[in-house]
C-alpha cells in the first residue's frame, strides 16, 4: 500500500519565533494590525510504502522524530492518506 503524509512543524509556544515575529511586525506596515502572533514553521509532504496505515504511521514517526523534527525546539502534526 502507498500513503502520503503530510506533515507540519511548528516552534514550540514557548521558543521564540524570530520570523514570525518579524512577519508580524510588517503585517502593521500593510494595514492588518490585526493580525497577530504569527508562527512560522514547515510543511513536508511524503510518499510511504508500508503494509498498512499502522505501519506507515511508524515511518512517518520515526522520520519526524530522528530526522524532521527538533522535539526540544518544534513539534510536528500530521496526516496520513491511502493513495
Amino acid at each position: 500500500m502507498t500513503f502520503k503524509a503530510a506533515i507540519d512543524i511548528m516552534p514550540l509556544e514557548a521558543i521564540l519565533d524570530p520570523q514570525g515575529k518579524a512577519v508580524t511586525g510588517s503585517m502593521k506596515n500593510l494595514g492588518l494590525s490585526e493580525i497577530s502572533n504569527v508562527r512560522i514553521g514547515k510543511h513536508i509532504t511524503l510518499t510511504i510504502d508500508a503494509a498498512s496505515q499502522n505501519e506507515a504511521k511508524e515511518k512517518v514517526e520515526k522520520a519526524c522524530k530522528e530526522l524532521l523534527c527538533n522535539q526540544i525546539m518544534e513539534s510536528f502534526t500530521y496526516e496520513l492518506t491511502e493513495l
